[in-house]
């Protein structure tokens, strides 16, 4: 067992790691919440698996790591970047020597801090466990990373039922999970806030709403590796052709892999009804979901605030481990192909009845205070 922390006046020390703008957003609020109790010494320590996209969100959420290992080096490959993980985010173990660890969802940093707390015997937390696809390539690498997670945490925070359940299918005790709703909703919140109190927060949606006035607006984001190559072509084509429509709209922040964007620019600059923009701080992200009429995505987390927003949602993948959507109404699985992905963005387009239904679907992932409750748990747990 690891020597216990040495947090200011005694209180247990409790270690934050993100590595990823998806991580950051999902885990401020959890830092907020740990902090507001009085009750612990809190590090945040990030690897900087996704640099820029990464410190928008710590800036806007003024979160300052106690370390940065600054991870990020170009064309990383998966087995590369996770030993530098466990090395790296090892010897911050050894130097802060907390008394637990929370780690988020699914990434690479997840899977690889846990590992490097499970050789030291350090009780890990798992924010947003239990998401299952049953199937380990996709989303890849992300189910496996969760279910790595998933051995080695202790306490499992799952944000639905659903997630609770497949955790207890893997022979997970009931004493350790812990429903709490999604910690994305209390992010989400937060954004919308301080848009409200202050529009001139979202610079990059400002012009094209004004840019856009009367069309439909399309929000996509599109950036999973199993739909590199020919899933990427796949959708490019389902956009060329619904940019055809002189009653729509298209915004497209690309992700900075050059899967995305070498595929993306050529086929849709020079249409003057599609704005490819740089990757979006997080507040003009929300930005571009609230002004959308439908959203098209291959990502995990828009399949939970889209719907917090009355947005539609289509998910441009073949599983989800989010099924709760899918059950409630409010995404539907249309996979990375074009015919699919025109059809049915036609249909919500041009049938009233079948927007509203998605539109008004029950969001099932949260009301906005997961991470009260995750912080009550962990304070709970002792440690």
């Amino acid at each position: 067992m690891s020597a216990p922390g040495t947090g200011s006046i005694g209180k247990p020390r409790i270690v934050v790691t993100f590595g990823t703008r998806p991580e950051a957003i999902k885990m401020f609020p959890v830092v907020f919440a740990l902090r507001e109790t009085g009750r612990f010494d809190v590090k945040v320590v990030v690897t900087a698996q996704h640099r820029e996209l990464l410190d928008s969100v710590l800036a806007l959420a003024s979160l300052k790591p106690d370390l940065d290992l600054d991870l990020m080096v170009p064309d990383q490959s998966l087995d590369g970047l996770a030993s530098r993980i466990l090395t790296h985010f090892g010897a911050a173990l050894d130097k802060l020597q907390p008394d637990r660890v929370l780690v988020h969802g699914d990434t690479l940093t997840t899977m690889m801090a846990s590992l490097a707390c499970y050789f030291r015997r350090i009780p890990v937390g798992h924010v947003e466990a239990g998401l299952r696809s049953g199937d380990i390539y996709s989303p890849w690498p992300e189910e496996v990373n969760r279910k790595v997670t998933g051995v080695v945490a202790d306490l499992h925070f799952a944000p639905t039922e659903t997630a609770a359940a497949a955790l207890r299918a893997e022979n997970v005790s009931e004493s350790r999970i812990h429903v709490t709703g999604n910690t994305v909703i209390d992010a989400l919140h937060y954004a919308q806030a301080k848009i409200t109190a202050d529009p001139s927060l979202t610079p990059a949606i400002a012009p094209l709403k004004a840019r856009f006035l009367g069309k439909r607006i399309i929000a996509v984001t599109a950036h999973r590796r199993e739909n590199f190559g020919a899933g990427m072509i796949q959708i490019a084509q389902a956009l060329q052709t619904l940019a055809q429509r002189d009653d729509v709209a298209i915004i497209y922040p690309l992700h900075p892999n050059p899967n995305v964007g070498g595929v993306m620019r050529p086929a849709l600059s020079g249409h003057d009804n599609i704005a490819l923009l740089e990757p979006l701080d997080y507040l003009d992200f929300v930005g571009m979901m609230a002004a959308s009429d439908v959203v098209l995505t291959d990502s995990g987390g828009i399949q939970e605030e889209a719907p917090s927003l009355g947005k539609p949602v289509l998910v441009m993948r073949d599983t989800t481990e989010r099924p709760e959507g899918v059950a409630a109404g409010t995404a539907k699985l249309v996979g990375a192909d074009a015919a699919a992905i025109i059809a049915e963005t036609t249909r919500l387009l041009d049938d009233q009845s079948a927007f509203d239904a998605m539109a008004r679907a029950h969001n099932p992932y949260g009301d906005g205070r997961a991470s009260q409750r995750i912080a009550e748990i962990v304070l709970a747990s002792g440690r």
